[in-house]
């Protein structure tokens, strides 16, 4: 006697028009009460027995219905893809995201089945685009693929993300290796920024650490050139960093939404830079938009990336140092590792930039290591004393 398979265990049949063995399981049921099944087929009883295991296992393993084999890396790449465009990205980074995927991940990988894919596969594809590509685009190309794995893994399509298994190879070369001011070049860039229109946003990025798209959505209602130094607690004249030129307009991680201190240096830079603003608001006559920006084009329009590199290479240039070799966001760097250099501490410069560990604040930012003492805004009155440090006058900014 034929002993019945087990509730849960599927069936097995012969189909006489297909010719072919026919393994078949319940994996769920619609609203309606339907029964959604899974089915596979093999020429031979043991090959579809053996799917039908398969099947049991995938199910045991919480992998519903769509859990098919004939999903594709490609499908989880595209599926992935489309989703990273609804959330609010930079067009920009959407354009660099899907060029990797593009001209990388789907021509090499696309057409492998998601379950087949092994982490072997992955080491191998990372070591040879190893040959041609510098460390920073192969860290890219295996977050993108680590991430579609991972949003395929959580709607049941595999039961595991393989790439998780497989470490970044070092890539070709070193790409273009970030760099921080001297104390000496630091005092050139400010001195020559003087007669620029850029001697605010140089001296304030330079003096503060905050990001190049923080500082082009700076308003001057999140600036506060006097503070309220008899308080109780005392406020020193500060920026509040709430916002950035991102397409969400929010700052880069939660801990990016900061309130920096402003040496007296920063004060009056900013206090210059307004009077000269006002210059130019009349200048412009009816051609001024006012959106409130700090540091905003001729006519108050913000400014994009390349008007703030443009120009920010004429003062680095006027400073003696070759332009083409600096970009803004090295004013940053240049904020951490003379902190570092002059003793603060990791943790307190971290926090000072925004990030939301030590971890990148050492290995990415600080160019220079020295022991622990003082703070940022003291310290960097200490390097770069103003023209006064009496921050007890009143008025407004």
């Amino acid at each position: 006697m034929t002993k019945r398979r087990s509730r849960g265990d599927g069936s097995l049949r012969w189909d006489k028009t297909r010719e072919r063995y026919i393994a078949e399981i319940t994996v769920g049921y619609t609203p309606a009460g339907k029964r959604i099944t899974r089915k596979a087929s093999a020429r031979t009883r043991k090959a579809a027995n053996d799917k039908l295991k398969e099947m049991v296992r995938n199910l045991d393993d919480g992998l519903a219905a769509k859990a098919s084999a004939t999903y594709t890396v490609g499908d989880a790449v595209n599926d992935w893809m489309a989703n990273y465009e609804l959330i609010g990205r930079d067009p920009n980074t959407v354009r660099t995201v899907r060029s990797l995927v593009i001209h990388h991940i789907l021509p090499d990988l696309g057409a492998r089945k998601l379950v087949d894919l092994s982490a072997e596969d992955v080491d191998r594809w990372l070591a040879a685009k190893a040959q041609t590509m510098v460390t920073s685009t192969l860290r890219n190309l295996r977050s993108i693929l680590r991430r579609a794995i991972t949003r395929a893994l959580a709607r049941d399509r595999v039961k595991r993300n393989v790439v998780l298994l497989c470490d970044c190879p070092t890539g070709k070369g070193k790409g273009r290796p970030s760099k921080s001011l001297t104390l000496a070049q630091a005092e050139a860039v400010m001195k020559a920024a003087e007669k620029s229109p850029m001697r605010g946003y140089v001296v304030v990025a330079l003096l503060t650490g905050a990001r190049t798209e923080e500082l082009r959505a700076l308003t001057w209602n999140d600036v506060d050139t006097v503070g309220a130094l008899d308080a109780s607690p005392a406020v020193p004249p500060n920026i509040q960093v709430l916002r950035s030129v991102r397409a969400s307009g929010d700052t880069k991680t939660k801990k990016s939404r900061r309130a920096l201190a402003l040496p007296q240096r920063a004060v009056d830079a900013l206090k210059a830079h307004r009077r000269l603003q006002e210059i130019a608001r009349e200048a412009a006559g009816k051609l001024w938009r006012d959106h409130g920006l700090v540091f905003p084009t001729m006519f108050g329009t913000p400014q994009d990336v390349n008007n703030v590199r443009r120009d920010f290479r004429r003062v680095i240039k006027a400073a003696g140092l070759p332009g083409v070799q600096w970009t803004p966001r090295e004013l940053r760097h240049s904020f951490v590792s003379l902190l570092s250099d002059s003793g603060v501490p990791l943790e307190q410069i971290s926090r000072l930039v925004g990030h939301s560990s030590t971890a990148v604040t050492e290995l990415v930012y600080r160019k220079q290591i020295r022991p622990v003492i003082d703070d940022g805004a003291v310290a960097m009155d200490r390097l770069f004393p103003g023209a006064q440090d009496d921050r007890g006058e009143t008025g407004a900014a």
